[in-house]
């Protein structure tokens, strides 16, 4: 298994915000952060002002994770001031999962921060992702802050 990142082509972006805006919005339900009747309005709300101009929106580089000829997920790297990129969104599609394609996507898209002059990566991971925060960890990142809330009701 080899995987490459392949640039977007809007077909697949179309396909991936779908899923996306509603995955997010799910994940924020789950985490107790956004209320259900809100929350697919925020998440559409918060992609139309990160990606105001889809997959050619300037500092964006959104990927379709390749094993040959199958789309196994996709990667998204934005490109920050001060040479730091931060990975919006990764997702390798159910089929897909426990395979290594998690662990050689982070793997590629540093070679790409790295070739876009970047010297730091930041990405963002739900408290009760378990999986996903063992693999950045093996992949050497760190927690740099944790937000933590108790519900009073």
């Amino acid at each position: 298994m080899t995987i490459r990142l392949e640039k977007m082509h809007a077909f697949d972006y179309q396909q991936y915000l779908n899923y996306a805006i509603s995955n997010f919005a799910n994940e924020q339900i789950r985490a107790g952060i956004w209320e259900a009747q809100e929350a697919l309005y925020q998440a559409t709300q918060l992609y139309k002002q990160l990606l105001p101009e889809g997959v050619t929106t300037e500092g964006h580089y959104l990927f379709t994770i390749r094993d040959s000829d199958q789309k196994v997920g996709i990667i998204w790297l934005a490109q920050r001031p001060d040479e730091k990129g931060f990975i919006y969104d990764i997702n390798i599609w159910k089929d897909y999962r426990g395979k290594g394609y998690g662990k050689q996507a982070m793997k590629a898209i540093e070679i790409i921060a790295k070739q876009l002059g970047l010297t730091r990566l930041g990405l963002h991971v739900f408290g009760h992702n378990e999986i996903a925060r063992n693999l950045y960890e093996t992949l050497e990142y760190r927690e740099t802050n944790i937000r933590m809330e108790k519900s009073l009701e």
